[in-house]
């Protein structure tokens, strides 16, 4: 049986024109509805009241703020959502539930509220594989600086961060990344062993 951290989920019969998402979730300060671990459940239920049933959650980590030194340790979650819309509906969804958190986008990695993240639209490529593949390729140094106009699925930066990894693992283990094909498992054991180390069961 699937940990929920002890969410209380609906679940409904799943329509034909719905689709599944993976998300990533985090917060390193406090909202309205309390401290960053009372925050990332009460998203999950504004996803849900807003039809984004969760199928599967996470447990919820502890993990370092990145950049090192940008702020407070993180709360860190993933999901596996399905909604009726598509990858752009989803995106909008997120950014509405992270706003009704008080998350404003002022600062590129910083200290934030609420984070919602679009890992995955199941298979899908977005906005096609050598897009998605220039981007998944930035430098270090251009990934704080650049940031892309559109919406790139996979997200490119998945494969590189250990607070997205270690809880998705949780939720989809064996999804398979539709460009590299490499499944979640398998990005984990790419990852350095002291990165995935220091993301730890709140």
């Amino acid at each position: 049986m699937r940990k929920t951290n002890q969410l209380s989920l609906k679940y409904r019969v799943p329509g034909a024109g719905d689709h599944v998402f993976l998300i990533a979730l985090g917060a390193n300060l406090p909202s309205t509805a309390g401290g960053p671990a009372v925050t990332l459940s009460a998203a999950l239920d504004r996803l849900r009241d807003a039809g984004a049933e969760a199928e599967a959650v996470s447990r919820f980590y502890k993990t370092p703020c990145f950049p090192p030194g940008a702020g407070p340790d993180y709360v860190n979650a993933a999901a596996q959502l399905r909604f009726e819309g598509g990858a752009e509906e989803m995106l909008a969804l997120l950014h509405s539930v992270e706003a009704s958190f008080g998350r404003e986008r002022v600062q590129r990695w910083g200290r934030r509220t609420l984070d919602l993240d679009l890992i995955a639209a199941g298979q899908a490529v977005m906005p096609n594989a050598d897009v998605q593949g220039r981007w998944r390729a930035l430098s270090p140094e251009r990934q704080s600086i650049d940031a892309p106009d559109r919406l790139i699925l996979p997200h490119p930066r998945m494969q590189e961060r250990a607070f997205v990894l270690v809880p998705l693992a949780d939720v989809a283990p064996d999804w398979t990344h539709p460009v590299t094909g490499l499944s979640v498992t398998q990005m984990v054991d790419s990852l350095d062993a002291a990165d995935v180390g220091a993301v730890l069961p709140f």
